[in-house]
Formats: structure tokens, sequence, C-alpha cells
């Protein structure tokens, strides 16, 4: 039972070691695909579509075709005559049974041929659709920069759980090392136990680290869409150039390329029509109606021959105004002016932030820049200093806690010039977000 269990999981570690490292241009390639949000997008999109789709039915001629079947059929059916003949005036009771069929088939068209309203509200729902595709662009630049951060954040597990896993193995290496010491008398019982410390210390980071890479791993193929176990090897490459921006040159592109500004100014600019759409719903409106009926046919049960008509039309031309709808339409203006506030007030507070959120974008990047010069300093230093004491430790100038010490330091130098690389690629990715370029 053991080995029908081990055989497929061999098999997808196989086929994981098989297949070419993940990077974050493929993983964002990927969540666009499948993420819930980008999906839910589009959703969005299909609805502001429908809505336009619908505003045409306000602009646009209607035209109906219609066919029918009738039957009409009477019995018993009592009627009084009178003769007016002298000298006395007779009655005379008539029944009749009778039976018709007809037959019909028409055309009907109508077209609000001057409806302001109508044409009003078919440009808001334009705007509408374009605020939704300004609106699709600014989830697909949130998805980007989501995906990129968590990509980053497994890479960052990745080497610090290498880290980890580096520092455990020297220190169960000074462990064995002062245990021999130990017996031949060298140390004292108190430095064992420190370095005894020491490993458990380690052992517990080390798988701390192998189930924080777990961990982020499940989280990257949650944002991906895709289940843990398709998850490809992460490509743990973190390079650390870094190029340097120009912050006037971003808020400047911010402005005219951030899609969620875009879609704000559309939503304004489609509560606007639509406010005006519902004022103008009070004005008369001018329709034209018409109706074509190429065959009509009537055929009494009895009657020698049938009754017809063809090529019967008609058209009318009517001035309509709604007088008085039971206030449906000041619910109207309500409703699309309260929608036109909560626009304004949306693009007003995008606008108002702006120059702020580039700036703070602008602050981290350059913050993960010093941070990842000040590690690599770090690490150059606590490397030194460790090859210095291993060298003292050697002809016995340094005693084997001095030279543990040593290894700790480079070992968080070396955790904080991983976390400072990671650093600079998600700032790399809210800048790009900041700007409107990550979608």
């Amino acid at each position: 039972m053991r080995r029908l269990i081990l055989v497929p999981l061999l098999a997808l570690v196989a086929g994981r070691a098989a297949a070419a490292p993940l990077t974050a241009d493929e993983a964002v390639k990927i969540a666009l695909q499948h993420n819930t949000q980008v999906i839910n997008t589009q959703a969005s999109l299909l609805d502001a579509r429908s809505g336009m789709w619908r505003a045409y039915s306000g602009v646009l001629p209607t035209l109906s075709a219609s066919a029918s079947r009738s039957g009409l059929f009477t019995h018993e059916v009592h009627g009084y005559s009178y003769a007016n003949v002298a000298p006395f005036a007779a009655i005379q009771t008539v029944t009749n049974d009778g039976e018709t069929h007809s037959t019909t088939q028409s055309l009907t068209s109508r077209w609000n041929v001057l409806d302001l309203s109508a044409w009003t509200g078919w440009s808001s729902a334009r705007q509408g659709l374009s605020a939704a595709g300004y609106g699709a662009a600014a989830t697909r630049a949130d998805v980007v920069l989501a995906t990129k951060t968590q990509f980053y954040t497994v890479v960052q597990a990745m080497h610090l759980a290498t880290v980890n896993s580096q520092a455990l193995k020297l220190a169960r290496d000074s462990e064995r090392r002062v245990r021999a010491m130990f017996e031949v008398g060298s140390v004292s019982k108190s430095d064992l136990l420190k370095a005894q410390v020491a490993t458990s210390q380690a052992e517990l980071d080390s798988l701390t680290a192998d189930h924080a890479v777990t961990g982020q791993r499940i989280l990257l193929a949650e944002q991906l869409g895709l289940p843990e176990m398709q998850l490809a090897e992460v490509d743990s490459v973190l390079s650390p150039a870094a190029p340097a921006v120009d912050g006037a040159a971003v808020l400047a592109e911010a402005r005219t390329a951030r899609p969620d500004l875009r879609a704000a100014e559309a939503s304004v600019r489609a509560a606007e029509l639509g406010l005006r759409s519902a004022h103008w719903a009070r004005l008369p409106y001018v329709a034209a109606t018409g109706s074509y009926t190429p065959d009509t046919r009537s055929q009494a049960k009895g009657a020698p021959y049938p009754q017809e008509s063809k090529g019967v039309t008609s058209a009318s031309l009517s001035l309509n105004m709604n007088l008085f709808d039971g206030l449906a339409m000041d619910a109207s203006v309500a409703t699309a002016r309260a929608g036109l506030l909560r626009a304004r007030e949306t693009r007003d507070a995008l606008v108002r932030n702006l120059e702020s959120e580039v700036h703070r974008a602008l602050l981290g990047y350059q913050e993960a820049i010093e941070r990842t010069a000040l590690a690599n300093r770090t690490v150059e230093s606590a490397t030194e200093n460790e090859n210095l004491l291993q060298q003292k430790y050697n002809v016995g100038s340094a005693t084997i806690l001095d030279l543990v010490d040593s290894q700790v330091q480079l070992q968080r130098a070396q955790v904080s010039l991983v976390s400072a690389l990671a650093a600079i690629r998600v700032a790399e990715a809210t800048l790009d977000q900041v700007r409107g370029r990550a979608s």
C-alpha cells in the first residue's frame, strides 16, 4: 500500500524537477488568466456591455412580426324581427348557427425619433463601458503587483531556508567540535550547553523556514488560481540590479497612464450624463409607429366566398409627455445625483492622493536600494570577520564561541541581504503599478 502511494508522489516530484523554473513574468501571465479578481472583472465588463446594449433599445427602432389564426363559433343565436304588416305587427324568432375563421400576418415597428433622455442614457452607458474597461485594467495592475509580491515572498522564503540550512550545518559542526574539546577538558560544560542550545535553535529556525516555503508556495498558487501541486519550482534568482528613476517623470506618467484615474474620470462623465438623462425624462418625446399587414383572410361557414384584404399599411407620429408617474422620475434623479456625488469623490480622492502615493512608492524603492547596499557591506564585513576568527581559532588565539558568534553574525547579514534583494523586486513592482505600467 505504501508503495502504491509513493509511486505517484515520486512521479510528481520528478515532473517538478524536469519542468522549467517559474519566473515572475510567467507567474503574472498565469495569474492574469486564472486569478479570481480577473475573472470577476471580465464578468463586470459583460455587465457594462449589457447595459450599453440595453440603452440601445431606447434609441433604435423596434420591429416585431406576428401571425395569428383565430376562430369564432356561435350556436343558437336568437333574434327578433318585427314585420310591419298591417293590420298587426308580427314577431318572428330567428335562430342562427355560425362559424368564422381568419388568418392575419403583420409587421409592427416603433421608434422614439426624438427622445433626449434615451439618447443621453445611451451616451452614459457608453461612458460606463469605458469606465469598466479602465477598471478592468486597474484590477489587472493590482493582480500583477500582488502576484509579483507573493512570488518574491516565496523566493525570499527559499533563500532564507537555504541560509538557515547552512546555519544548522555550521551549528552541528560547532557542537561536535565543542563536544570533542569538552571531552579532552579544553572547554567547560557551560560552553557545551551553549553549543547545544545554538544547535537546537538552528534546527527550529531551519524547520520554520522550510515550513514557510511551503506556506508561501500555497499562497502563490492561490494567487495564480492553480492547485499547489501544479505549481512548478520557482526561479529563486535575485538580481541586485536596480535602475535609477526620475520622480518627476514617474508622477507625470502616473497622471496620464493610471487606469484607475481614467476609470474614475469615465465614471464621472457617465454619472453626469446619467443625471442629465434622468432630468430630460420630463421632456416631451416624439415617437413614430407603423404597421403593415400583408394578408388577412376571413372565411365564414356557409358563405360562398371568403373575405380578403391585402397590403394594409398604417403609420402614426405622436408627441408624448409624462405628466405624472408617481414620483418615479424624481427617484431616478435622486439616484443619479447620488451616483454623481460618489463618482466625483472617488475621482477627487485618487487625484488628491496621487502625488503622496507616488512619493511613498519612490521612498520605498530608494529605501530598498539603500538597504541592499548596506546589507552587501554587512555581508562583506561579516564574511571577513568570520574568516579572521577562523584563522585565529586555527592558531588557538580565539575560542570556539567567538567563531560561533561570527558565524551567527554572518547568517544574520545574509538574511538581511536576501530580504533587501526581495524588497527591491517588490518595490519595482509597486513603482510600476503606481505609474500605470503594471497592466
